[in-house]
């Protein structure tokens, strides 16, 4: 399911990806947990759905939650803690908040 919402946002398909990704989401919640690692990677995919389809401030606040979430849960040094977290200082400078 993550992987068709990944291609249709790689084909610009703003609309699919978002309801695919959020569907995705919504169920790895519910069956995972919200703070399981697949659950919090469901949540960045759809943060930057979020900001090609021009929901910046969405955008950002989910990624603000998966950052420290992923801080929580894997730890403020591991990969996907400091890919969230710089993706979402580059979203921050950029909105100029």
């Amino acid at each position: 399911m993550a992987n068709l919402a990944s291609t249709y946002r790689n084909q610009g398909r703003w609309a699919e990806a978002e309801e695919l990704q959020a569907t995705e989401l919504e169920i790895c919640s519910r069956v995972l947990g919200q703070e399981h690692p697949d659950t919090l990677t469901s949540m960045n995919n759809l943060a930057f759905i979020w900001k090609g389809n021009g929901r910046d401030i969405d955008a950002l606040e989910l990624m603000k939650q998966c950052a420290e979430a992923r801080a929580k849960i894997l730890g403020a040094n591991h990969p996907y803690t400091l890919f969230s977290s710089t993706t979402l200082l580059e979203w921050h400078t950029g909105i100029g908040n």
